[in-house]
């Protein structure tokens, strides 16, 4: 600990006062952003005081490890902007590490004036959250604002980061557990951190799936929209299977824009997807020569098994 650098682990048991004091606005342990975003960031918090800035002791959001798109801040690469204001301001930044766990904890003991959160920090929408429901209790005011200082920078880091992201190999023949387990890894090409879905599209050959096509829920116009304007779910406050408010394409659409570019006929064929599909899926489904459905997680009550039975697909679930 340092005069400008705190450790919850070094605080969790002793006083809490260096920090209640300074009434600092506290930003929640961000995804990584440029120097040119807390730059903006600064310029609209600093004046109203002290900044307490969240560095996550993790690498990655939790719950979306090992995905660049929700690599968390490192705080080497903002320290020299921060040293430059600590030596000019009257109003100073501090930071926090901490495991993105503790956050209720921190809120709870430190009670700050106000709360800032980077769109895509966390995983789910923010609503949904342990840390919505503690802010309302505390009637502490909160804000979530943009990961990036503009629409020219959200796109840049989409272009550089999708180079970076591991996409599954999907050549050979499976059974059909471990296609339905590859749909997972699929979907984390998803910007999505409310729900990452993916699909493989197969061909049934002696007893075995070969996989034809793939596709996930892709955030558009495009991946980075809703880190730099807000996810439609937490704008709205929708709950969790809300058809009303959602930036994506479903896997499964995208899987049928795929096969229509490739001109890949969908007779016969087996759709897997890690979430059974939405109503409006469904029903689209169900006009397709798809014969098989695979799923693994429920939604809307059974909406598409009920449907799709009644034109004669297999809808069946895996469970793993």
């Amino acid at each position: 600990m340092t005069e400008f650098n705190y450790d919850w682990a070094k605080l969790a048991f002793s006083s809490k006062r260096p920090l209640t004091n300074l009434k600092a606005t506290f930003i929640i342990a961000p995804r990584e952003i440029s120097e040119k975003r807390f730059t903006q960031l600064l310029k609209e918090y600093l004046p109203k005081g002290d900044i307490l800035l969240g560095i996550s002791k993790e690498d990655y959001v939790e719950g979306l490890e090992g995905q660049p798109q929700f690599a968390m801040l490192q705080q080497k690469t903002l320290q020299k902007l921060i040293d430059k204001v600590n030596d000019a301001s009257a109003h100073k930044v501090y930071t926090l590490r901490y495991f993105q766990r503790e956050l209720p904890a921190i809120i709870e003991k430190l009670t700050p004036p106000r709360v800032v959160g980077i769109h895509g920090s966390w995983h789910h929408s923010f609503h949904t959250l342990p840390i919505y429901y503690l802010l309302s209790e505390k009637r502490i005011p909160y804000q979530l604002v943009a990961a990036f200082s503009d629409e020219d920078e959200a796109r840049a880091y989409e272009v550089a980061t999708d180079k970076k992201i591991v996409r599954p190999t999907l050549e050979g023949s499976f059974d059909d557990t471990t296609v339905l387990q590859l749909t997972d890894e699929v979907a984390k090409s998803s910007y999505d951190y409310g729900f990452q879905t993916g699909a493989i599209l197969a061909e049934k050959v002696n007893g075995v799936y070969q996989p034809v096509a793939a596709g996930f829920n892709k955030v558009v116009p495009y991946q980075t929209y809703a880190l730099l304007n807000g996810a439609s779910r937490e704008t709205n406050f929708s709950p969790a299977n809300d058809m009303n408010h959602y930036d994506t394409i479903h896997a499964e659409m995208q899987i049928l824009v795929e096969a229509a570019k490739q001109g890949i006929s969908l007779k016969d064929k087996t759709l897997f997807v890690n979430l059974m599909p939405c109503p409006s899926c469904a029903r689209t489904l169900s006009q397709t020569e798809l014969s098989e459905i695979v799923y693994r997680i429920d939604h809307s009550g059974g909406y598409a098994v009920d449907l799709l039975t009644k034109v004669g697909k297999d809808i069946r679930r895996i469970v793993y």
